[in-house]
């Protein structure tokens, strides 16, 4: 909203499809009319008033036709009518015709009804004339004393407004309403006075609530919610006063409104940095967290209490709130449950650690028994992960939690069990005391896994970390178990003869001879249709994962098998249990290469799995110590190396984390002076009321939000040229979903311009509110039309439209300027996010849009065209520094980034160097992205595009 633009208290509905009538026809329907036409006619006065017309032949007959009349739809009518009327002449002075109008308001003011008294005074608020409102005092100050509080509380308006533009008019105006507030019993009356006081007169407020500050908890919200700001605004000025009102402060920690103890909690915490206002307000917003039922409320109070988390003095007073924290993962929603289990672990210390622990373990043996709720699988997830990071945390606690968690690696939900798995992996690694806990636990839930990913999972911890002769056995045992009757491909060919044969005795329909693929002769009858189903049923897991054509999950049982085998060897010293033991091994994989080999599987074995399986047999066959070595120490080492790794780095970036927290003063550091800070540098130090109001505006763009200062011209697009007839610029702000576009309209030639009109259209997913009104611009003047446009997914949106008006007096058609187009950036919706790995790769598999976009840049190092492509499009760089770091000539990374309409985009950098060109060629490769709508991944391909080259200095 711009400085020089009135403020608009009336939101008027245009029809836009009928002409505007004349001045005559409308002078006859309020002369003449009757109750119904009058209105009409003074509803198509308003509008064309609004459009720039003055119409000043009507002034008169509305004061002579229509002001006398009692009907309330025209009184209210009358008020919007006063509010645009022109009501001085040209050289400033007031119209003669007004002092009638100022008689009308005057017995308005007197009126028996309490409605039209309450909209006049209302309406005295608009006005901006001293001369109308100086016989209208005594009348308003009657007002004060009226029966009805709808009276009262908008005669509280007016004067305070009136005090505020003309102090001369009504100077005892703080004392009048500090009396009026001392007798006043309505709540909202009480709320409006001492609103008044606290910007015309603060001292006088502050004497009031000295009076009542033991009473304060007896007031109503509304009025508790201006005390709340009042205290903060007086201490924020005065930090001395503090001592005197925190008392109150805490006393509306416990009032019955939400919206008062948000407040006050948030005044509190300003106000005091004790550990006991600390934990007091931090206390309240766990309150409001767990009894408020909208979803919306309980993220931003999460967002509170992150904040209050991140000052180094407060952390040690929530984590003693770590208990009642928790208690919010009672809500269903997950966003919820994401955030609270996330503060928890923040807070999560050797104090709080073992009780932390119970409740997760509460938590996830809740889960498994719910299973309605669609986020169930997702919650589960969660609270794994957490458990897996406090159990690496705190080592102490991993025998508690490795119990509960494995019953979860035979879950129907592969992503839980993948993360329960990779938690097992860890532990089992990190913490000898635990490993033959876990691998006696793994053998227990071994021949229940469902999942082929997990199965493979579990063999290599299994063929990993069995170390004695009884475990080994055991995973001999399971193995045998989990494959059923060898030799397989016999076993099922007998079992699928036996079947037939056992048909073909309980056939009852007209049986047919059929040649299955071995050559064997079968039964086909009405009965046999649930045969297979239940023969699959009955099938061993690993068995049916290898009928099913699975043969990478028979490759990692080579390799877990030829492990034991060996250790086995090592362990035992008897010959023949040694060979026993090796040919049992060996029958396995030599059945299984069988298998793949045969036609019985729905996919054949990989050429890979069968050299693997080879491989595996060859070992066996020749039991040398170099691959003893290979096959038992150098699998366990590559994953100790990356365990530190991952631990280094988590490390760094705790490391990281708590030097932004740790707020140094150097000696030398300069001094900052309130008056001389820009806004951006003294966020902390703000008015917070201002902050939440210009949000509440909508000036949380981020951009904006990263300097206040920058001048928004930078964001102006100009639209029309200048040698135009109409000029035409435009503003565009992008406010999370919608975009407001603020367009400068200005006449250049020496006509009136009539019905001027901004037509405009979009492309894209972009849609037009409403269509904006049109306008009468004077030779020379100017207009500023503003209009909003939704946008409701990630993707480059066009604006484009023209503006058509008519000139007075001429007869030919409409005329039509065309506008520049409006390019709508993606870049306003998309942030960068993380995810793992593994969900990284879901996506990929699952999004069905490619855009393969070609490395056409003036970049000459990989690195630098990496973080120019992250600078460019908002994304995230998911591959670790790390694995980037060093110069090879070839460099691959995956992005990742969310739109704020939740949607995912992923991008597959791989560049490279062309060496043989010389040290100055530019970079080549490669980007995939990929994405769930077209749109999407359409719109970040021309980004990439429009921005790939660096731009010479």
């Amino acid at each position: 909203m711009t400085a020089a633009e009135n403020v608009c208290y009336t939101l008027i509905n245009v029809p836009m499809d009928s002409e505007p009538p004349s001045e005559i026809s409308l002078k006859n329907d309020l002369e003449k009319g009757d109750v119904k036409l009058k209105t009409e006619a003074l509803k198509k006065v308003i509008i064309m008033i609004l459009n720039g017309e003055k119409l000043p032949g009507l002034l008169m007959t509305i004061i002579r036709f229509v002001l006398p009349l009692q009907d309330h739809t025209i009184k209210k009518l009358l008020l919007v009518f006063w509010e645009i009327v022109p009501k001085t002449t040209p050289d400033g002075r007031l119209l003669q015709e007004m002092i009638l109008v100022c008689d009308a308001y005057r017995k308005d003011l007197q009126h028996p009804n309490e409605f039209i008294r309450g909209s006049t005074l209302r309406f005295l608020c608009k006005l901006k004339e001293a001369e109308l409102l100086e016989p209208l005092m005594p009348a308003i100050r009657a007002c004060l004393e009226h029966r009805h509080s709808y009276v009262r509380r908008n005669a509280v308006l007016a004067i305070y407004t009136i005090y505020r533009n003309f102090e001369h008019l009504i100077p005892d105006a703080p004392e009048l309403i500090h009396d009026f507030l001392v007798n006043e019993k309505d709540a909202s009356c009480k709320r409006n006075a001492f609103m008044m006081l606290i910007h015309a007169d603060q001292d006088r407020a502050l004497d009031y609530l000295s009076t009542c500050i033991d009473q304060v908890q007896t007031f109503g919200d509304i009025l508790q919610l201006v005390i709340v700001e009042l205290i903060y605004k007086v201490c924020h000025a005065n930090p001395s006063e503090r001592a005197r009102f925190i008392r109150c402060i805490y006393n509306l920690l416990q009032s019955s409104s939400p919206a008062v103890k948000y407040e006050a909690a948030g005044t509190l915490v300003t106000l005091s940095s004790a550990p006991t206002a600390i934990k007091a307000a931090a206390q309240c917003y766990i309150d409001l967290i767990i009894k408020e039922s909208d979803n919306n409320v309980k993220l931003i109070v999460l967002d509170r209490l992150i904040e209050l988390k991140e000052h180094p003095s407060h952390e040690r007073v929530l984590q003693d709130l770590v208990m009642d924290i928790l208690r919010v993962l009672s809500t269903p929603d997950l966003e919820v449950r994401k955030k609270t289990l996330q503060l928890a672990l923040d807070l999560v210390s050797s104090r709080n650690v073992e009780e932390l622990v119970i409740v997760l373990k509460k938590e996830v043996i809740k889960t498994n028994n719910v299973t309605e709720h669609e986020d169930t699988d997702k919650y589960r997830q969660l609270l794994v992960r957490t458990l897996h990071s406090c159990s690496v945390r705190f080592p102490d606690m991993a025998g508690n939690v490795i119990p509960v968690l494995m019953e979860f690696l035979s879950d129907n939900n592969e992503a839980a069990a993948a993360d329960v798995l990779e938690f097992v992996r860890e532990a089992i690694q990190r913490f000898d005391n635990l490993r033959p806990l876990i691998v006696e636990k793994m053998l227990e839930v071994f021949h229940a896994i469902k999942s082929v990913k997990i199965y493979r999972g579990a063999l290599w911890i299994l063929g990993e970390y069995c170390s004695t002769k009884e475990d080994i056995q055991s995973v001999m045992t399971e193995v045998r178990r989990s494959l059923g009757e060898i030799p397989i491909v016999e076993s099922e060919i007998k079992k699928e003869a036996g079947e037939l044969k056992t048909e073909e005795e309980v056939s009852v329909g007209p049986a047919q001879k059929l040649v299955t693929e071995m050559g064997t002769y079968a039964t086909q009858s009405a009965l046999s249709s649930s045969r297979p189903a239940k023969k699959e049923e009955d099938r061993p897991p690993l068995r049916g994962f290898l009928l099913d054509g699975d043969f990478f999950v028979a490759a990692s049982l080579a390799t877990t098998l030829t492990k034991i085998a060996l250790r086995y060897v090592s362990l035992v010293q008897e010959k023949k249990k040694q060979n026993s033991f090796n040919a049992e091994a060996m029958l396995l994989m030599a059945t299984i290469l069988h298998l793949g080999k045969s036609s019985l599987p729905k996919k054949p074995i990989t050429d890979d799995d069968v050299d693997r399986i080879s491989l595996c047999l060859k070992v066996l066959s020749e039991c040398s110590p170099l691959m003893n070595d290979i096959f038992n120490k150098e699998c366990r080492q590559s994953l100790s190396h990356m365990l530190s790794a991952k631990l280094e780095e988590e490390k760094l970036s705790q490391k990281k984390e708590s030097e932004k927290r740790n707020v140094t003063v150097q000696p030398d550091d300069p001094i900052s002076f309130m008056q001389l800070t820009a806004k951006n540098e003294m966020s902390s130090k703000e008015d917070q009321f201002q902050l939440s109001l210009l949000a509440a505006m909508g000036n949380t763009q981020r951009k904006e939000a990263a300097d206040p200062l920058a001048s928004k011209l930078n964001k102006v697009t100009q639209l029309t040229g200048f040698s135009d007839p109409v000029y035409a610029e435009a503003y565009v702000h992008v406010n999370q979903y919608d975009i407001v576009l603020d367009v400068l309209v200005v006449n250049q030639t020496s006509d009136t311009l009539q019905n001027c009109t901004l037509e405009l259209a979009t492309l894209g997913d972009l849609k037009l509110v409403e269509k904006p009104s049109p306008l009468t611009l004077a030779p020379h003047d100017f207009a500023n039309i503003k209009a909003n446009v939704k946008v409701a997914s990630t993707e480059n949106g066009i604006i484009f439209g023209n503006v058509v008006y008519d000139v007075s007096g001429a007869a030919s058609d409409r005329n039509c300027v065309v506008l520049s187009d409006i390019h709508i950036d993606i870049m306003d919706y998309i942030q960068p996010a993380s995810c793992t790995d593994a969900e990284f790769r879901q996506m990929w598999a699952e999004f069905e849009w490619e855009n393969k976009v070609t490395v056409n840049t003036n970049i000459i190092d990989l690195n630098e065209y990496l973080q120019h492509i992250l600078k460019s499009t908002n994304m995230k760089c998911l591959t670790p520094e790390k694995a980037l770091s060093g110069y090879c000539g070839f460099m691959a990374a995956n992005l990742y980034a969310r739109s704020i309409f939740g949607e995912d985009a992923l991008a597959n950098v791989s560049i490279e160097k062309p060496i043989h060109l010389g040290p100055e060629a530019p970079v080549t490769g490669h980007i995939r992205i990929r994405a769930k709508s077209q749109g999407m991944a359409l719109s970040l391909g021309d980004k990439i595009n429009l921005s790939q080259k660096k731009p010479s200095l």
